[in-house]
């Protein structure tokens, strides 16, 4: 298919004409910022502006992984996304359909995430950690008709798991991929990739990525045309307080922007990056802040390995010569912890992002003086922000940037207000709003809980307690909310009380966050038992297994007595009390983090 017939307007991503200037409230006492900027909003979808790179450097690498030996030019994913839309086109799948990613860092996830933003379908990022019942619970939240996905890798054998879900799978024929499943009404196919075997009741990916013809191509080229950059394009999941996962919508303008205006703040429009994103693509950190960041600003992805890997990491920036690194707190401290980092050639390493979990000061300092990160970015946000909100400046000195999460960005307005809901003073503390481009349509399907988060005149309540300074910086305190953040990964303790809650045994089960040096905090539950039940912790990690992903199994477990849970006047455990007295139980008062200069939410 040639590039221009697929072109449905012409593409308004411009060069940058103005110096990044940050906000300017000269006289205000208030808490409250608006990001006003000269330069323009991009106008236009994803395949826009992959179009326009292929158009500009089309011989240019675009996604290097390193574990798969594959090296694809913006042209030459073009050609594959391209052919993978058409397969999907041949399947049935239309304008709107939901298209759901189940795996690891794969070439076949980005090459998924761009066939379907440029024939319209709307990509849904599953964790490849979720076990049966947040699987089963992902797909039919927001119907998914089309399921990619490896058909195992590493412990997770994402096959076996699927059959669980669809029995019918077993005795399907192979090669074949029509799902009919009650428990899934409207998931109708089934891909597998990254292996020739044909598996019962799957179509096998490269023959999909060989299907479409002629009338597919006509196909996509209307439904190109048909976008709108306010359509949704991506839902990813975000852990929600009732129990359940929140599907957070992001559209075209969403997502776009985002990605072009936190490349600004990197210098990318300035300068050629080669950027090492290890950060999983199924987070918005890998597949916004990493694939779209590098392509509208025509950059290039280097993924290490499929999953977590400090050797494939060290490995990758010294072959492949990266200029920027990208990750949480706790993959930079396991980078600085391989003692492979004194043999490697760093030098060509100067910038990038941190952000996913809090940062204590001391690891930022780290990072610019033992990885050559001079330029390293300090950067906050939430799934539902698409993901940034605010972000460093690099014209500040490093020892300024590693003490805030940086400002407001681009054409993004936020306020920091107290528990009535009014504005506080500068350098006051209270829950961080942000309202602008970025912020998510809503959550799917789910009308009730976006109107807790969403107020009717446009602001997001992060949940998240912060300060702003005099010069419009900004810096996050804590949470107001209960969630975990570990290793970068969110989870809500409601979420895993309510599992706990289905096993015979327990009574009463409440999970709360504890310090830990590596991770930023690790999961932690009192349960008291029913009389007369006997259990051991192993046993109860034993039942977790295989039912909920890997980072919500409670590393401490504390078995109580009615009498040890701490409850208010109106019968609610206080939970602020529960942490407090877990750290002295577990003697983990020396492990609370040093001055956090930030935090993300997922």
């Amino acid at each position: 298919m040639s590039v221009s017939r697929l072109a449905a307007r012409k593409i308004c991503v411009s060069s940058r004409r103005f110096l990044n200037i940050r906000p300017y409230s000269p006289t205000s006492d208030w808490s409250y910022i608006h990001g006003a900027s000269p330069i323009p909003y991009v106008h236009a979808s994803v395949s826009d502006c992959f179009l326009k790179g292929v158009e500009q450097v089309p011989d240019r690498d675009l996604f290097i992984f390193k574990n798969e030996n594959i090296r694809k030019s913006y042209q030459d994913v073009w050609h594959d996304s391209v052919q993978l839309s058409k397969g999907l086109i041949k399947l049935g799948i239309r304008k709107g359909d939901r298209v759901g990613i189940w795996g690891p860092n794969y070439y076949e996830w980005v090459t998924t995430q761009l066939a379907t933003a440029m024939a319209g379908f709307i990509l849904v990022n599953i964790n490849p950690a979720y076990q049966y019942e947040e699987l089963q619970y992902s797909l039919r939240k927001v119907g998914v008709k089309a399921l990619i996905t490896p058909p195992k890798f590493s412990y997770s054998d994402y096959y076996s798991s699927l059959t669980a879900i669809i029995p019918t799978l077993a005795t399907a024929k192979e090669g074949v991929g029509h799902i009919d499943c009650h428990n899934l009404p409207e998931m109708a196919h089934l891909i597998i990739f990254g292996n020739e075997k044909s598996y019962r009741g799957a179509w096998n990916y490269t023959d999909i990525t060989n299907s479409g013809g002629r009338a597919e191509e006509e196909t996509l080229a209307k439904f190109q045309h048909l976008i709108r950059l306010d359509d949704p394009i991506n839902i990813q999941y975000t852990s929600g307080t009732t129990g359940y996962p929140k599907a957070a919508t992001l559209t075209h303008h969403n997502i776009v922007n985002n990605g072009y205006f936190m490349g600004l703040r990197c210098n990318f429009d300035k300068e050629r990056s080669i950027i090492c994103i290890p950060n999983p693509l199924y987070h918005c950190f890998g597949c916004v802040i990493g694939v779209l960041n590098a392509i509208t600003h025509q950059q290039t992805c280097v993924f290490p390995s499929p999953r977590f890997n400090t050797d494939a990491i060290l490995r990758s920036i010294q072959e492949e010569q990266c200029t920027a690194l990208y990750g949480t707190p706790t993959m930079f401290i396991d980078v600085l912890a391989n003692p492979s980092i004194k043999s490697t050639n760093l030098s060509a390493l100067h910038t990038g992002v941190i952000a996913g979990s809090p940062c204590p000061a001391a690891l930022a300092s780290r990072m610019v003086n033992e990885l050559n990160l001079n330029d390293l970015c300090m950067l906050y946000g939430t799934t539902e922000a698409s993901p940034g909100i605010t972000m460093s400046y690099l014209e500040d000195p490093p020892e300024k940037r590693i003490k805030n999460v940086g400002y407001v960005l681009d054409h993004v307005e936020v306020k920091v207000i107290d528990d009535d809901g009014k504005t506080v003073q500068r350098g006051e503390n209270g829950e961080l709003l942000a309202r602008g481009y970025n912020i998510m349509r809503g959550y799917w399907g789910d009308e009730e809980r976006t109107k807790k988060e969403l107020t009717v005149d446009g602001w997001y309540h992060t949940g998240d307690t912060a300060s702003m300074a005099k010069d419009g910086s900004i810096s996050i305190v804590g949470r107001t909310k209960d969630m975990i953040i570990r290793g970068g990964e969110n989870i809500y303790p409601t979420e895993i009380e309510t599992f706990l809650f289905k096993h015979p045994f327990i009574e009463d089960a409440q999970v709360i966050g504890v310090p830990d040096e590596r991770l930023g905090e690790e999961v932690c539950v009192w349960i008291r038992l029913r009389e007369g039940k006997k259990m051991t912790a192993d046993e109860l990690k034993e039942y977790c297994k295989g039912k909920i992903a890997h980072f919500k199994i409670p590393r401490y477990i504390l078995f109580k007595e009615e009498k040890d849970f701490p409850i208010t006047a109106t019968g609610k455990v206080k939970k602020f009390e529960l942490r407090r007295l877990s750290r002295e139980e577990l003697g983990l008062e020396h492990k609370e983090s040093d001055q956090l200069t930030m935090t993300s939410r997922r």
